[in-house]
């Protein structure tokens, strides 16, 4: 589709005398774009028109509990930001 809007343009503005055809020519490489755009979304939508069911994706629920031995906790402790002066020592 492309080629052919390139081509539009390139005879529209080639050809001379100018008249009705550089009219049309001019249509063709405006309006070429969006139709091809306006075809190749319809396509899609007719390959991927079909309902998907989420359930049968879903993980099964565990079946062994967790062992035991406590909480399964994480910590995390931050230090405090390294800063690039020494510390002042006047005192």
């Amino acid at each position: 589709m492309m080629a052919v809007r390139i081509a539009c343009l390139v005879l529209m503005v080639v050809i001379t005398p100018y008249g009705w055809y550089t009219w049309v020519l001019g249509a063709g490489a405006i309006f070429l774009p969006y139709v091809a755009v306006v075809a190749a979304n319809v396509g899609q939508e007719a390959r991927h028109d079909r309902r998907e069911d989420p359930e049968p994706e879903l993980p099964a629920a565990p079946t062994s509990p967790l062992p035991s031995g406590g909480d399964r906790v994480i910590r995390v402790q931050e230090s405090p930001p390294r800063t690039s002066e020494p510390p002042d020592r006047t005192a």
